[in-house]
């Protein structure tokens, strides 16, 4: 009975920190923690991100305004590996059109995007499933 027990606790532990095939949905931006500084999500708009089978197209939405795009890219998504490429953005970045390698886990609705970025920083970015 104990071995069964165990065996239950651990296929739970296990399941609830998963990779998948895609990210599609809607994810919204619930903070990070940026060069070991924990961030919060804005209170004044939400940004938003909307992944197809290998596109992504990211929105800041405020309270009576029509939603923003403000940047669209590519991914793709191998083990617990994810490969983000800015293909767009209505600010100066210079992210543009270069790979961003990310380890990313989903726990329960929880998407956690984990990487170090091409100037050196190191990002751990926060985003709920709404869709």
């Amino acid at each position: 009975m104990k071995k069964s027990g165990a065996l239950l606790i651990i296929i739970i532990l296990l399941s609830s920190f998963q990779t998948a095939d895609t990210l599609k949905g809607t994810w919204e931006y619930a903070g990070d923690i940026f060069n070991n500084k924990k961030e919060s999500a804005p209170t004044a708009y939400i940004l938003q991100r909307k992944y197809s089978e290998a596109h992504f197209e990211a929105y800041v939405i405020e309270k009576g305004y029509v939603p923003e795009m403000y940047e669209t890219g590519d991914y793709t998504l191998n083990a617990d590996s994810c490969i983000e490429i800015q293909t767009f953005s209505t600010q100066d970045s210079k992210l543009l059109n270069i790979p961003v390698h990310y380890h990313y886990k989903i726990s329960n609705d929880t998407l956690t995007l984990k990487g170090i970025l091409p100037n050196g920083e190191r990002v751990e970015e926060y985003w709920k499933r709404v869709k």
